[in-house]
């Protein structure tokens, strides 16, 4: 008899914790009704961070009722700049955004020009896992990992700002592998595309799905791949032999790569308004029409929605302080 009431008073204490819950995301999504939040985009218009950020904000317009999304460009320093702006927004859950992963090294890396804090942002959700890959152009006669590493003259890399993936993981692996490879910043959006095929820069590192297009048209090709299952490009880390220090920013960098194409507020959201964000995100990124088009412009899906993201992302920073040293180590800007 004693069990049956327990039982029942517990049944009775998870019913109201769940009505709680749905009236709270309730009143949360109300917030929202006939107010504009800002998507801030931390690059130019034009590439994979641009494209994935207005996908995710045309959807999460849907699944808001009443809301307005209004996507920002707001490019600068490997997109610093917009993420120094998201993190000291008024934390009212109506300006949100998305911005580079490498500015997971940047933090632990210590490197100037950080004002925010990753572990402590309101994580919204992460809409793809994506390789990393090292691509040549055409232009460039490179057909292969071994050749790039064998040139007697060094070749111009583009890459983002001082902050971004492709200019850390670009650092460390020129250093670590010792490559001949200038790394030339100041590319965002597509623009490096455009200036591979102008012949200005003959390769990048990048994520695999933003240059998978640039690729199929013959522009270009993958020469070494960190991370994913494909089986087309060959991994890096069966090149690089023995190479301790080459291993370890491998590992550094496929640690990255699950964590793709991030959305996130400023600390401090109100918890039912942080809710509301969540799950429209999480509608958003199940919404057939959502994926039918992200399939057509060849992006990868494979979202993780709140704290999921934010575990992902400490577990990303929890390195080693031999880890941390080799990285502020490895980039290093050397002659």
């Amino acid at each position: 008899m004693r069990l049956s009431k327990c039982l029942a008073a517990t049944g009775a204490v998870a019913l109201v914790a769940a009505w709680s819950g749905a009236a709270s995301a309730q009143e949360g999504a109300a917030f929202f009704d006939g107010k504009t939040v800002n998507y801030i985009v931390a690059t130019d218009p034009g590439g994979g961070y641009d494209t994935n950020g207005r996908l995710v904000a045309e959807f999460m317009q849907k699944h808001l009722p009443g809301s307005t999304f209004v996507v920002q460009n707001m490019p600068g320093a490997g997109h610093l700049i917009g993420t120094n702006y998201i993190y000291a927004s008024e934390p009212d859950g109506l300006t949100i955004g998305t911005f580079n992963t490498g500015l997971i090294y940047s933090q632990l890396a210590e490197k100037e020009g950080i004002k925010f804090d990753l572990a402590k942002m309101s994580w919204i959700g992460k809409v793809a896992s994506d390789p990393r890959v090292i691509v040549v152009s055409k232009q460039s006669g490179i057909e292969s990992f071994e050749q790039l590493k064998n040139l007697k003259e060094p070749i111009k890399f583009a890459a983002a700002g001082v902050g971004s993936a492709s200019t850390i993981e670009s650092t460390m692996l020129i250093n670590t592998l010792d490559l001949p490879i200038q790394v030339i910043t100041g590319y965002n959006g597509d623009e490096d595309q455009l200036a591979m095929r102008r012949g200005e820069v003959q390769g990048i590192v990048g994520s695999r799905s933003t240059f998978q297009q640039f690729v199929d048209e013959g522009h270009g090709k993958f020469i070494a791949q960190i991370g994913g299952s494909e089986t087309d490009v060959p991994q890096l880390s069966s090149m690089v032999g023995t190479n301790e220090e080459a291993l370890k920013a491998i590992v550094l960098v496929e640690s990255q790569s699950n964590i793709s194409r991030l959305t996130a507020g400023p600390t401090g959201i109100p918890a039912d308004r942080l809710q509301a964000l969540r799950d429209a995100y999480a509608k958003a990124t199940s919404d057939p029409e959502f994926l039918k088009k992200a399939e057509s412009l060849g992006l990868p899906i494979d979202p993780l929605i709140g704290d999921q993201v934010g575990a992902a992302v400490e577990k990303a920073m929890d390195q080693s302080p031999e880890m941390v040293a080799f990285l502020k180590e490895a980039t290093k800007k050397k002659d």
